[in-house]
């Protein structure tokens, strides 16, 4: 492993020998220079993971110094060296970005603990800077495939609407890509650098589904041992996702319906307001409307929520979408399992064409994942996709089939994983909870698939 690069820069010859002395016995490589151009010099030859300076210098001052270094180097934290009379301009000099000071004379111990929690901070900093491009290029717009007509024009709405703080209603099938579509407009919006939550109203029972929203305070039923934020609070500043919101009892819908016009609520077990700033974007799968008629869904609920409305088409109505999200699957899966598979064979895409695609998107993604699991080839044939059924197995119900599909799907799923339901989970693009139903609803237990 590389060592850590270190920039000192002092005036002091005799101060700075020691320095360079100490830090390299502690094992680090050390640029060291008595004068600000031999700084700028290294700084471009160089890069540096700490700096650092004297506030004293020469010809100028070490925050002047710093801010032409961090021209050069952004990222690079600065440790400024100060006499005790210069603590103000220390301090002014964090202001201006410094990462901290030290006073001389300083215990070299103390500066080795402040280059190595720059350095960890720098680190860390990149590497959340790293997984946020990550997830703005997973999820941009851009990076969404849609050739056909009618997905464009669901994109060209929602990235007009992203930059709005209105709330979003997204109507669509199971499989049909609403939570996808609620993460892109969450990166495009200014709302981004906060949290993006996602609750499944449908797969947390009534009993738990409030403290889940709106947290509760220690005491407030049995088992509440200690205070627990809920997702509200969690999200504040930032979006939250309430998937198949058709589900919400509506004990709670009342309570979110208060949340929504006071922007505050009471954690269970608490008496005291929470004040949040969210933005909402709700999925369903059901027909609001009709829900409101039957007496399902509060109507005063209904339309603070569906405030702009967005329709997700079934993927039978955007077939030209097949052949791009096929090469996406193929790689996709190709990577998580070590395999070579690039391609598909003509008669393999024809099948896929032809199919209605009751299970949508996910439902072509579960058929491309199990063909790269069963194939040896580099190539995906037609023998691996929507295998035809023979004799009696032509008979079989929609519902027969599927359950028939879901099994084989499952045991796929958990033999790759090893029986690690959070690795399937994310997989398979479900929740952990539903995932737990499915295996319950077909008597799987992951423990059967760990090595």
């Amino acid at each position: 492993m590389a060592k850590t690069k270190i920039l000192v820069v002092d005036d002091d010859r005799n101060l700075l020998d020691l320095i360079h002395m100490r830090l390299e016995d502690s094992g680090y490589d050390v640029v060291a220079v008595d004068h600000e151009n031999a700084a700028k010099e290294a700084a471009i030859r160089e890069v540096f993971d700490v700096a650092v300076i004297d506030l004293q210098l020469v010809k100028q001052d070490g925050i002047s110094l710093m801010e032409e270094l961090r021209l050069i180097h952004p990222d690079m934290p600065v440790i400024i060296l100060t006499a005790h009379g210069s603590i103000e301009s220390a301090v002014e000099a964090m202001r201006r970005g410094a990462f901290t000071y030290l006073t001389k004379p300083f215990d070299s111990r103390e500066l080795i603990l402040q280059i190595e929690r720059a350095r960890e901070k720098n680190q860390l900093t990149r590497e959340i800077s790293r997984l946020k491009e990550l997830l703005e290029e997973r999820f941009n717009f851009a990076n969404i495939i849609a050739k056909s007509e009618r997905m464009r024009s669901v994109l060209d709405k929602v990235a007009r609407i992203a930059d709005t703080e209105s709330n979003v209603a997204i109507y669509g099938a199971s499989g049909t890509g609403k939570e996808l579509i609620a993460k892109a407009i969450h990166i495009s919006s200014q709302r981004k650098d906060f949290s993006f939550l996602a609750i499944n109203c449908a797969a947390i029972p009534e009993s738990l589904l409030e403290s889940e929203l709106f947290g509760f305070e220690k005491g407030a039923f049995t088992g509440a041992v200690k205070n627990s934020k809920g997702v509200f609070t969690r999200a504040d500043k930032g979006t939250i996702f309430l998937d198949e919101i058709g589900d919400m009892p509506l004990s709670i819908q009342a309570k979110l319906l208060r949340v929504l016009q006071e922007k505050t609520f009471v954690p269970l077990g608490s008496e005291e307001p929470v004040s949040v700033d969210v933005r909402i974007i709700v999925a369903t799968n059901k027909d609001l409307k009709e829900e409101v008629k039957n007496g399902n869904f509060r109507e005063d609920l209904f339309y603070r929520i569906h405030v702009i409305p967005v329709e997700l088409p079934l993927l039978k109505d955007r077939k030209e979408d097949i052949p791009p999200l096929v090469d996406h699957f193929i790689q996709k899966f190709s990577d998580l399992m070590g395999k070579k598979v690039k391609s598909i064979t003509p008669a393999a895409m024809q099948k896929l064409m032809l199919h209605d695609w009751p299970g949508n998107v996910r439902e072509l993604e579960n058929t491309i994942e199990y063909a790269i699991a069963m194939t040896n080839s580099n190539t995906l044939k037609d023998d691996l996709i929507l295998q035809a059924k023979t004799g009696h197995d032509e008979m079989l119900t929609l519902k027969e089939a599927r359950a028939g599909f879901e099994r084989k799907y499952l045991h796929n799923l958990l033999k790759i994983t090893n029986g690690n339901v959070s690795k399937a989970a994310e997989l398979a693009g479900k929740y952990r909870a539903d995932l737990y139903n499915l295996m319950k609803k077909h008597a799987i237990t992951p423990q059967d698939f760990k090595l």
